[in-house]
């Protein structure tokens, strides 16, 4: 029951942008809000994240087994996508978008109703990592829908998020503290990030027509998070040494819906963003009965 009420009481921002737009309708315009996240807001919810603890080298296994696992999963997506799809956007999607779950805004927060505040040390790196996964492979193949291939790897070095990400991994890793006033103020910003995040994924969902679902898409995406990952995933863990927590922290994190992340990046680069927004929306909608299942075997 926690873990839904979790999940529920983060999904009310989405339903405020969703009625915020069905009320404003043209006066307020998504891609702006899109345009002021990635480019000013995102930074320094990258930059605060990888400034709230000392990462410890020891403690970088669950990470690095995520983005591992993930980049497995990037790679059978994309030939999955190559055997069934011929639009260039929607194999982008297929190929990206089940890798790039909301490991941050749901994957903390649940992190702690299942595991506990240990947990949160394991899933903040995990983010890190994820983030990393986004910004680059990710913003490769959303643009890549529409971009060639040379533009598509520039386009990942034109935003700041990288830049301000690694700014912060070389602070952390020589042990340099930020000023309180500083990290307070970059705190700030996190959150907004976040909470302006979810308002743009409801305004999204305002475009969306149930009628007009890509069913082949939907299903072939929800395959993947919630069948093929999970397979993957285990079999990958089960035959490493590892703890047997970290593993279904890991587990865990790779099961998140997909991040709304995906309807920025997908708006940003013009591949199909309502598309993308119905296919967030209706994971995150199977993820509730899906994560209550799953946790019987977790906890």
């Amino acid at each position: 029951m926690d873990i839904a009420l979790a999940v529920i009481c983060v999904y009310v921002f989405i339903l405020l942008g969703f009625l915020a737009k069905k009320m404003l309708k043209e006066e307020l315009q998504e891609k702006s809000l899109v345009i002021l996240s990635i480019y000013f807001l995102q930074p320094m919810l990258s930059f605060w994240g990888l400034s709230t603890k000392k990462i410890d080298i020891s403690l970088l296994q669950a990470p690095l087994f995520y983005a591992l696992i993930s980049l497995a999963c990037i790679i059978m997506s994309f030939f999955l996508a190559k055997i069934f799809f011929q639009d260039a956007k929607e194999r982008s999607i297929i190929t990206i978008s089940s890798a790039i779950g909301n490991t941050g805004n749901l994957g903390i927060p649940i992190g702690i109703a299942l595991f506990g505040e240990d947990s949160i040390v394991y899933t903040s790196l995990i983010n890190v990592a994820n983030i990393f996964i986004v910004y680059t492979i990710g913003v490769y193949f959303y643009s890549r829908g529409s971009f060639e291939i040379k533009d598509s790897l520039k386009n990942i070095f034109k935003l700041p998020l990288i830049w301000f990400a690694l700014l912060a991994l070389l602070l952390n890793f020589n042990d340099i503290k930020l000023h309180p006033a500083i990290f307070n103020a970059l705190q700030m910003g996190a959150y907004a990030a976040m909470v302006l995040q979810l308002l743009i994924f409801g305004m999204y969902l305002y475009s969306v027509q149930l009628r007009s679902i890509n069913k082949k898409l939907l299903l072939h995406v929800s395959s993947i998070k919630f069948i093929f990952i999970p397979l993957i995933a285990l079999f990958f863990l089960n035959n490493m040494l590892i703890d047997d927590y970290v593993l279904y922290i890991i587990l865990l994190e790779l099961l998140v819906p997909l991040a709304v992340t995906n309807v920025n990046l997908s708006s940003l680069y013009d591949c199909k963003p309502i598309d993308v927004t119905t296919l967030v929306f209706l994971t995150s909608l199977l993820f509730i009965p899906y994560i209550v299942v799953i946790s019987f075997f977790i906890v």
